[in-house]
């Protein structure tokens, strides 16, 4: 079952009101995914050297400000995190890797959920609209966002397996379907070094994009050879810094509608998420086609 919407703001009217729009979305999908729910927010770049990282603790009662004092001292720089609900965004001078090397080891009982320049992931189990509320996300700016709400049938229904999966930096995917061969597939991209933090086959094709980029390929390009590496049936969106794209399986048995005006473009698995939308009554309409990639970026779109 589940649910994807998708929210590429043109101006900078929408990407002030990009939380509000994309909460309205995810919740107006509730039902075909009432376990859990989870987003991707592209906003507030960091500077070059920083990497933006989400976190998310089990514990309420986790202490941020002494990790911030604790990342201060280990690279050098004051650090301030933003809390929301039991995730926190913070910006660290360093490497990705090396940042990730070292929260693992001093702070194993946290969860790294992004990293990147721009993104921040934000998920839990609960119902779309509590989930929405509990972050906050109706008060978020920014460029694009991605969101999904989820029935779980695969994995447990706890705020790891939940979406979107992010293996990459900036990159993120959220998947309604199912893969058949993401236990084969996941061992040969452990052997390609992508690691994985569940077992949700979601998971798998994120990372799977992840190891395609890292050889040199397109998003487009990855995506294209998705169609003939993961098994399944599927309606992939995928973030990235600059867009999103979407792709649906050979078959297309998964719903998905597109939607653009000069203001936006949308995703949704069904029609009266986008309907809300300023303009939608106009829009450009339609249903994207199997086996075809379509990406949005800030020079336009490629399909």
């Amino acid at each position: 079952m589940c649910g994807i919407v998708g929210l590429f703001a043109r101006n900078e009217k929408l990407q002030r009101q990009l939380g509000g729009h994309l909460s309205a979305m995810l919740v107006e999908l509730s039902d075909r995914g009432p376990d859990s729910a989870g987003v991707a927010f592209y906003r507030n770049p960091a500077a070059r050297g920083r990497t933006k990282l989400t976190l998310f603790s089990q514990d309420p009662r986790f202490d941020w400000a002494r990790l911030c004092t604790e990342l201060s001292e280990a690279f050098g720089e004051a650090v301030e995190p933003e809390v929301r609900a039991s995730h926190a965004v913070m910006v660290v001078g360093g490497a990705t890797e090396d940042l990730h090397t070292w929260i693992r080891r001093r702070h194993p009982e946290l969860r790294i959920m992004s990293s990147g320049d721009t993104i921040e992931i934000y998920k839990e189990a609960g119902r779309p609209g509590t989930v929405a509320e509990r972050f906050q996300l109706r008060d978020m700016q920014g460029t694009h966002a991605l969101g999904h709400t989820r029935m779980a049938t695969e994995s447990a229904v706890t705020t790891a397996h939940s979406h979107p999966f992010s293996t990459g930096e900036d990159l993120c995917l959220v998947h309604n379907g199912s893969l058949s061969n993401h236990n084969r597939l996941r061992r040969r991209l452990l052997g390609e070094g992508i690691e994985f933090q569940t077992d949700n086959d979601s998971e798998v094709a994120a990372g799977y994009l992840t190891w395609r980029l890292r050889e040199g390929a397109t998003l487009e390009q990855a995506l294209e050879d998705g169609l003939n590496d993961l098994d399944g049936f599927y309606t992939f969106a995928i973030g990235t810094r600059d867009g999103f794209a979407v792709v649906r399986d050979a078959i297309a048995c998964k719903p998905a509608v597109l939607a653009e005006t000069d203001d936006w473009v949308a995703m949704a698995s069904e029609f009266r998420a986008i309907a809300h939308l300023p303009g939608a009554d106009g829009a450009r309409m339609w249903e994207p086609a199997p086996a075809t990639v379509y990406s949005w970026k800030r020079d336009g779109c490629a399909a």
